[in-house]
């Protein structure tokens, strides 16, 4: 016990070394956490009112940069790290695959790398080829006409000055002259930085005022910019979340595998240009991050064919660890495949078909009807909770937690909530905007029973005891059972969105091992593709299609959750027309869901 609370002094005093000296920080011991916060992976922010939680790098970031500029409206050097629109990395990793590469898949690459950072067998991560991709590809930024006008101008004032020099040598004059600074360091990187200086409130640089014969060239014929920092151009919260990371990374490789930082030279360039922000080289200084310089290197800036060789050799790699998906023929030889393989879509009966809450005596801020919502709109989405909160009611006992997964505004939780008093609830969403109404349709009730957490849905860790989501789109179907099944926990769910159904880095399709013995991956998402035709102005025989596609989608991901103890219905929501997708998966640890899954197995 001593030893354990010597080491665990010692890393605390590590971590504490490497915050700024002009934050307060206090202990805190993982017991004595807010609830909510205890529940979630770290950072997290929890509001006055304790019912309130923000987890996740992007999210906590997000949150300080909105706060800060609150403070102090002038603050528009914070304000332009969120990028143009204020949408730098919002969207969620379960349906961003940017957001993802950035907060989860290359932090995870470089911790792996960091464990045996020697190992002569590992290759560059395919994350990291990813990104070095990503830096190759032509930057397009709001009004970038005129950027890419001086552009033109540069390369001809260079060429110029090429032949001029070409001319001196050939008749013997010295022609050493000093560098002009917009050649050596770009003109891209030259905009960015005077944007920064802008935003900052320092005096701008002066811009080129291109001349007549370059303003009569067509867009189309005008050269493309190139990335400067992550997302192209100007420097935003990208940046900030990725270098820390990225300083790791290239540290490791420059004192392990230094032959390595030439299969890199986007990132390196990217790392150099970092520095050139203002702010940052103090940033990490205060945070005790010794970042290298261009000295430090042994490769020099790359050169341009030296950076075409790097790419084409990353994109062979990433080719063979990143397969595209070709979508050939329709479903129907797929389905033909399965069926003679003795599996085929049969719905379990609906329990309770006619079970509907009183809608008309309910509070009003119970009802899906704020916003835009139309009447029809707001009668089908009355008609969905119907199924999912008859279900959930059903299997809740007193004292049960019920978090509700991809809750947006909040239709189901604050139903359940208002309807299970004895049990408590949790709202998880990434979209802050979605979540804040929730909290105010909650407060207007008086419910004290409820808690929200604007978060990636897998940053949530915590117990629970019924897992419930309507129309959670793709792979977040899967991330919700996958959630349940850990917890050993009931779920209740509503797929959405089958055509954005993908492997990824926790799944691979088929889930369970009939369908994997039968399908391709190719097979499993032409049956995902076509499971998406169902709306309403489709022919009645293609929605048919479609239906027996998301049945066969859900039989798979049925038999995967069996795998694991779980008895699991799958059926149609009452009445069939409340949504084109009126899929509901209910599945029980350890066969409490009655009966078996009505499909042929």
């Amino acid at each position: 016990m001593n030893e354990y609370m010597s080491t665990s002094i010692c890393v605390t005093t590590i971590l504490l070394r490497q915050v700024p000296t002009s934050l307060a920080v206090s202990m805190v011991h993982v017991k004595d956490l807010p609830v909510l916060v205890r529940g979630c992976r770290l950072p997290a922010v929890l509001d006055e009112t304790g019912r309130y939680c923000r987890a996740g790098l992007a999210v906590v970031l997000r949150h300080i940069i909105d706060r800060t500029c609150e403070a102090d409206p002038r603050r528009k050097d914070a304000a332009s790290l969120l990028g143009f629109k204020k949408t730098c990395l919002k969207a969620c990793a379960e349906v961003s695959q940017w957001t993802r590469l950035c907060e989860l898949s290359i932090p995870s690459a470089v911790e792996a790398h960091l464990r045996q950072p020697t190992n002569p067998s590992l290759h560059l991560p395919s994350a990291l080829l990813n990104l070095e991709k990503t830096l190759g590809e032509p930057v397009k930024v709001h009004n970038d006409d005129k950027i890419r006008r001086q552009k033109l101008q540069q390369q001809q004032k260079n060429h110029q000055k090429k032949i001029s020099q070409d001319l001196q040598e050939d008749q013997g004059t010295d022609v050493t002259q000093p560098q002009d600074s917009q050649s050596a360091n770009g003109l891209e990187l030259q905009a960015a930085l005077a944007k920064l200086y802008v935003d900052s409130g320092a005096v701008p640089s002066t811009t080129i005022r291109e001349s007549s014969d370059i303003r009569k060239v067509k867009t189309t014929e005008l050269p493309q910019l190139e990335h400067v920092f992550a997302e192209g151009l100007y420097f935003t919260l990208t940046d900030v979340v990725l270098l820390p990371c990225i300083h790791q990374y290239l540290s490791s490789l420059q004192s392990h595998n230094a032959s390595a930082l030439s299969q890199l030279p986007l990132l390196l360039r990217w790392y150099l240009q970092v520095q050139e922000v203002p702010g940052v080289p103090r940033a990490a200084q205060a945070c005790g991050m010794a970042l290298s310089t261009r000295k430090a290197f042994t490769t020099g800036p790359p050169t341009i064919a030296e950076t075409q060789q790097s790419s084409q050799a990353n994109q062979e790699s990433l080719e063979m660890t990143m397969k595209e998906v070709h979508f050939v023929g329709g479903p129907r030889p797929t389905m033909t495949k399965l069926k003679e393989s003795g599996i085929e879509a049969v719905f379990s009966p609906h329990p309770c078909p006619s079970w509907t809450l009183p809608w008309d005596s309910l509070p009003e801020a119970v009802n899906p009807t704020e916003g835009k919502m139309s009447d029809v709109r707001a009668a089908r989405k009355r008609q969905q909770l119907n199924n999912l909160v008859a279900m959930a009611t059903e299997l809740a006992r007193p004292g049960d937690t019920v978090v509700d997964f991809c809750s947006g505004g909040g239709h189901v939780g604050i139903v359940l909530a208002h309807t299970l008093p004895d049990c408590q609830v949790i709202l998880i969403e990434n979209k802050e905007e979605s979540l804040v109404r929730g909290k105010v349709r909650s407060a207007e009730l008086g419910l004290t029973n409820i808690g929200f957490i604007q978060a990636n849905l897998d940053y949530f860790t915590g117990p629970f005891h019924i897992g419930v989501a309507l129309h959670a789109c793709g792979v977040a179907t899967d991330m919700v059972v996958e959630q349940c099944i850990q917890a050993g926990a009931t779920f209740v769910v509503s797929p959405c969105c089958y055509g954005f159904v993908q492997n990824t880095l926790k799944f691979t399709f088929p889930r369970s091992k009939r369908f994997l013995e039968t399908l391709s991956y190719k097979e499993h998402m032409i049956l995902c593709r076509f499971a998406d035709q169902t709306a309403v102005q489709l022919p009645s025989e293609r929605r048919l299609i479609g239906k027996q596609c998301m049945g066969l989608v859900d039989l798979d991901r049925s038999w995967a959750a069996e795998t694991h103890g779980y008895s699991v219905r799958v059926m149609t929501m009452e009445p069939d027309s409340c949504s084109p997708k009126n899929n509901m998966l209910v599945g029980v640890a350890g066969g409490g869901a009655g009966g078996d899954n009505y499909a042929t197995q």
